[in-house]
């Protein structure tokens, strides 16, 4: 049966099965577009953690350090519970929307990239910033000239968050409903279509997820030349 199964899922890659790319697609839209929202807020938060002096620095580091193991369910279930038709935000009727699975995904995603961004900006020290000061630079052209040196930790940081919501199930399907091409993404897909004891799709789709992170790790190693990663 597995063998078979197998066969059916490079066939169904291999000739573009719309249904197969429909979820594929909708998994890559709704995470890249919480990444995009997390990216720019997270990564300035992380440079005002590690630059910028203040009581109570330290626990909240701790407490995105905290964060980035949150399971998934326990962030859908908030989630769920916020939009849900009695919850504070349930007039905005946004429950079972791809609107729902981003903001699911953000939450998941954003303490991932304040926590390994602060680790880049820490371990880059703070010469590379004075330097830029000193040499004339502004606040801004300086900040910019820091995420070059330390864009390699930042990628990872990156990374690490795609990599956790691009593959989570709790958030998905709890806020998501795993609504047929609208709100159906990879994970949702695997876990319904392995239920039914129909491995091809899910096996498909399994297959995905391995290029996607091979594809990652891939763009890392050669973006990075002989220079060590900062994380």
């Amino acid at each position: 049966m597995i063998p078979d199964a197998t066969t059916e899922a490079l066939r169904m890659l291999i000739s573009g099965d719309p249904a197969l790319w429909e979820i594929i697609m909708i998994s890559l839209t709704v995470s890249g577009r919480a990444l995009l929202f997390c990216l720019p807020p997270g990564i300035a938060l992380a440079f005002l953690l590690s630059y910028l002096e203040f009581p109570g620095r330290r626990l909240v580091v701790v407490m995105f350090q905290t964060l980035m193991s949150i399971p998934a369910v326990v962030v859908g279930l908030t989630v769920y519970l916020l939009l849900a038709r009695q919850g504070l935000f349930g007039d905005l009727k946004l429950l079972f929307t791809q609107t729902a699975m981003v903001i699911g995904q953000m939450l998941l995603s954003f303490p991932i990239i304040v926590a390994l961004g602060y680790s880049a900006f820490q371990a880059a020290g703070r010469r590379g910033w004075e330097t830029a000061r000193t040499l004339g630079a502004s606040r801004l052209r300086a900040f910019f000239k820091l995420l070059h040196e330390v864009r390699f930790g930042l990628f990872v940081a990156f990374a690490a968050a795609f990599g956790r919501i691009i593959s989570e199930v709790g958030v998905s399907m709890m806020v998501g409903g795993n609504i047929l091409g609208y709100t159906r993404n990879i994970p949702t897909a695997i876990a319904l279509e392995s239920s039914k004891g129909e491995f091809a799709q899910g096996i498909a789709l399994g297959i995905v997820l391995m290029l996607i992170a091979l594809a990652l790790n891939l763009l890392l190693h050669f973006s990075q030349g002989r220079e060590p990663v900062v994380v």
